[in-house]
């Protein structure tokens, strides 16, 4: 059994794959944690940010964006001094700042779901030579969605963030072929395959 590059990570990690990363997200609460986690990523590693999930949580009202979009410096203080916290004012203020960004999606759109799915039409994307360990950096998917969400006052979501952000929420399935979530999400969701887009940083795991 495979679990992609992923074997040799902590437990929760491993947890974070087998249920998580890659199964399609069709609610925005679940949109705003998974888009703010990677926010918080920037710059560290990804272990720290499962270890620190509760901590997030906890910081900011399980992420409730219209709770966040409400917050104040007080709240900024009051997060800065939460014990095992990230200190990044930067980071907690762009969260802040994205909270409302992200209100004013779903006021357009209905909800960032729609928004967000729109540019797979709903299905996930399967990329040719993905399954087989090709998987680059970003591709371009996330440089359009990446541009226009920074057009919209998004901040700390470049193309590298947003990338991940379509892998971990199920836009992209970028599981191994011989891993069972694999074929677990092709079996239980619409698919669509399609030819790699100006893909950057190609590694092969």
């Amino acid at each position: 059994m495979s679990y992609c590059n992923w074997g040799h990570t902590s437990p929760l990690n491993l947890k974070y794959h087998d249920c998580e990363w890659g199964v399609p997200v069709h609610d925005d609460y679940r949109q705003f944690e998974f888009l703010m986690l990677e926010v918080m990523q920037c710059g560290l590693n990804w272990n720290m940010m499962i270890n620190k999930r509760e901590i997030f949580r906890r910081c900011f009202d399980n992420f409730d964006y219209d709770k966040i979009a409400a917050y104040t410096a007080q709240d900024i203080d009051r997060i800065m001094n939460t014990e095992g916290m990230i200190k990044s004012p930067r980071k907690i203020a762009a969260i802040i700042n994205n909270a409302k960004c992200f209100q004013k999606i779903i006021s357009e759109y209905g909800s960032f779901c729609n928004y967000i799915w729109g540019y797979s039409q709903g299905q996930t994307i399967l990329y040719d030579r993905h399954s087989s360990g090709y998987i680059p950096a970003s591709n371009g998917l996330s440089d359009i969605i990446s541009r226009d969400l920074k057009k919209r006052g998004f901040k700390f979501l470049g193309t590298i963030v947003v990338y991940s952000h379509l892998q971990a929420c199920g836009i992209i399935n970028d599981h191994d072929k011989n891993c069972p979530r694999y074929a677990y999400i092709n079996s239980h969701f619409p698919t669509i395959r399609q030819k790699p887009c100006q893909e950057k940083t190609v590694q092969k795991f």
